[in-house]
């Protein structure tokens, strides 16, 4: 079902800005208006310093669900640079690499090893970025303890671009920064894709070496849009060593494998590997299971990338948003050898 695009833009001409006492419509807040599928999306673009931006989203919400209370919203607000530039099509994104960060279940500590990845290149002097595609649990923003951040739009080359929010050297873009944490993210897949396409396309993402995308669990419309609008340099998979994760990543592997996707498969992490307490850092308890992603790896031919261990500072670091990668540990060390691994990948380029 479509609403139609005349009654809203009506509805919204009808909320003014308290600064000015103009309505959002004639004022330009509202842009990339469009209806699809019983879905209402938009952007709302504020000046950076607007303290309206809270207040005017409600009163959109509260309208909106008013006049057309079946539909599902999807509304993304930003803050822009002014810019006397006519609008021009986005470029393709100029990055070396784009690995997709991916598992076939989820619980697997997938995003916790894409935020140490991410992190960990960037240590080692490569020019990161990393996008949070998991647009119904999105978990960056809080592994970053970057909750509040809010991304700006900025003026480059005559387009307007979300300028990614940078932490420990990356660059990073999330659904969570557009959303407060009581928000619930009810999406259907097309809603759920053009947010990510915005993500994407509409980003100032230029310049990087890598950009890692922490794709959502399972294999679903969020997976085939990424694989569809970039030219993917490898997939990354994380598995835990139990059977019903490792059953799960053979879905994974055909997919990337699939003729109509063809993603080169970089290699395997096997996360969780083992239980090592702090009180007993020599012992090491295979409570999830043995060797279960290297023997993956070689049934599927894909290369082993390396093992994390599960320990507590690992968790407690993803918490606080400080990557455990920062602190000279046995985790620390792990997350290197697979980077020492990653970088000798033949599709890798550096």
């Amino acid at each position: 079902m479509a609403y139609n695009i005349d009654k809203i833009i009506e509805l919204l001409s009808e909320i003014k800005h308290p600064e000015t006492g103009n309505d959002i419509v004639s004022l330009g807040t509202v842009q990339n208006l469009r209806t699809f599928d019983g879905i209402i999306a938009m952007s709302l673009v504020f000046k950076p310093n607007d303290a309206f931006v809270s207040s005017i989203k409600k009163a959109v919400e509260e309208k909106l669900r008013t006049a057309f209370p079946d539909a599902e919203l999807q509304i993304l607000d930003l803050k822009r640079y002014p810019s006397k530039q006519p609008q021009k099509e986005y470029p393709d994104l100029r990055v070396k690499n784009i690995l997709v960060i991916a598992s076939g279940k989820g619980g697997v500590g997938k995003s916790t090893v894409s935020v140490n990845l991410a992190v960990a290149l960037a240590q080692r002097g490569f020019a990161t970025g990393l996008l949070d595609a998991d647009v119904y649990g999105p978990s960056i923003p809080t592994m970053l303890a970057m909750n509040n951040a809010r991304p700006a739009m900025i003026e480059k080359d005559g387009l307007e671009l979300i300028s990614p929010v940078e932490k420990f050297g990356v660059k990073c873009l999330s659904i969570g920064f557009f959303l407060t944490p009581d928000d619930a993210v009810i999406w259907r897949g097309p809603a759920a894709t053009g947010a990510l396409r915005q993500l994407i396309k509409q980003s100032n993402w230029d310049g990087l070496d890598f950009l890692l995308i922490d794709l959502p669990p399972g294999t679903g419309d969020v997976h085939l849009t990424i694989t569809q609008e970039l030219d993917i340099t490898a997939a990354i998979i994380v598995t835990t060593p139990q059977k019903v994760a490792l059953a799960d990543v053979v879905r994974g592997v055909n997919m990337f494998r699939n003729k109509d996707i063809n993603v080169p498969i970089a290699g395997l992490i096997e996360n969780m590997a083992w239980f090592t307490p702090a009180e007993l850092p020599d012992y090491k308890y295979y409570i999830f299971g043995k060797n279960g992603g290297k023997q993956m790896a070689t049934e599927t031919a894909i290369p082993f990338l390396g093992e994390i261990p599960l320990i507590q500072s690992i968790r407690e670091s993803g918490d606080a948003g400080c990557p455990v990668v920062l602190d000279n540990s046995v985790s620390a060390n792990a997350f290197g050898k697979i980077i020492d691994n990653l970088l000798l990948q033949p599709m890798i380029k550096i």
